[in-house]
């Protein structure tokens, strides 16, 4: 039994199909095939607004779901780390639940697959069921020198019990002021490793301290107790700094890009210039407004024809899990970026970070990638 759907527009993971486009899709909403409307013939269900694939959310936090509306907006990212840190603890069955809420409101905003970051393992009753592809980023962090062999080997640990479930899964690094450089070649050398995701240049304070050991995050390592001697400043950017200990040959994604130059894009994509597909910048439009009330350039990052993707982050700095708000705040902040620009980095650009574009992001013959319907700024998971 095949259906078939049209709408005002279809985005097919790349671009808007000609107006005249259906899509024919199985039983199981299998794309069979995409024909003329004068070949469909008849009982043709019509939508009003746009059909696209299913979201990839590339960047999310899911175990901290509970700190919804705990954390004030707009207190710099050091505050807000600092009351993420003071305030995670909380009951394992509130915790649970506030990650099922959210992968329940994942699901209704038509979002099919997740890159999620993970400090520990209480995602994992949840993800057992199977409700969503998941990519679990488990990470690692630890500035000091000394904890380096410690700290990885706690992530490794945790890397094992979500190797029990049946997802893909990555050690990553934190952030550059978190993890020192013995600790993220470690991450980068191991093995099991394809895929990197990394919180990058999300405060200005971050690179600040690389250049010249000046800034905010002085003040953050004393009130951690973090004895930072050993650190001596580069005169570069955090990412300059990192981006030697890099293997192009791993997929890397850099999330946030608040304070991210010109210069900075031009480096890494020298570095990656072998493999430039495997460099992927994240954006988080709606986070970095609550953490810091400000918004990444995205015109800087199209100029320099990057790879973008659209991550939500975490309840803690978001009102919602939604990837249709994020797409409708970055069309609202940049009048030059297109519906069609931002549906494809959440779409075909996310399935292809997350290596899942055989399945995702697309609507292609044989592919099942979920069918979103866009109206007014809003979304509504089909199938």
């Amino acid at each position: 039994m095949y259906r078939k759907l049209t709408a005002d527009k279809i985005f097919n993971g790349q671009q808007f199909l000609p107006a005249n486009s259906v899509l024919i899709v199985d039983q199981n909403y299998t794309i069979i095939d995409i024909i003329k409307s004068t070949e469909a013939g008849e009982d043709i269900k019509f939508y009003e607004g746009i059909l696209s694939p299913g979201f990839i959310n590339c960047h999310c936090h899911v175990e901290l779901s509970h700190l919804k509306g705990m954390i004030p907006k707009e207190t710099g990212l050091i505050d807000f780390l600092l009351s993420v840190m003071g305030k995670r603890e909380a009951e394992a069955e509130m915790i649970s639940h506030a990650i099922e809420m959210a992968e329940n409101e994942m699901i209704a905003n038509g979002i099919v697959a997740v890159g999620d970051i993970c400090n520990t393992n209480l995602s994992i009753p949840q993800k057992r069921k199977g409700k969503l592809y998941y990519h679990n980023f488990i990470e690692a962090s630890g500035f000091p020198l000394e904890v380096a062999d410690k700290r990885f080997e706690q992530s490794n640990l945790l890397f094992e019990e979500f190797s029990t479930l049946n997802t893909n899964n990555s050690i990553v690094p934190h952030a550059p002021y978190s993890v020192s450089h013995v600790l993220l070649q470690k991450i980068i050398d191991f093995k099991k490793n394809a895929i990197i995701s990394m919180h990058n240049q999300e405060a200005k304070d971050e690179n600040d301290f690389y250049r010249s050991k000046q800034g905010g995050f002085l003040e953050l390592y004393k009130k951690l107790n973090i004895n930072i001697d050993f650190f001596e400043p580069h005169n570069k950017s955090s990412l300059l700094t990192l981006l030697p200990h890099f293997n192009e040959a791993q997929k890397l994604l850099l999330v946030h890009n608040l304070h991210t130059t010109e210069s900075d894009i031009l480096s890494a994509k020298e570095k990656y210039k072998a493999q430039l597909d495997n460099l992927f910048f994240c954006l988080c439009p709606n986070a970095n407004n609550y953490i810091s009330g400000d918004f990444p350039d995205v015109n800087l990052f199209v100029q320099q024809q990057c790879n973008l993707v659209i991550g939500t982050d975490s309840l803690a700095s978001n009102e919602h899990l939604s990837i249709m708000d994020e797409i409708n705040t970055i069309l609202e902040t940049n009048s030059s970026i297109s519906m069609e620009d931002a549906l494809k980095w959440a779409t075909l650009n996310g399935a292809k970070f997350l290596g899942i574009d055989q399945q995702y992001g697309s609507f292609e013959i044989g592919k099942k990638p979920g069918i979103n319907l866009i109206n007014e700024q809003s979304v509504e998971k089909l199938f």
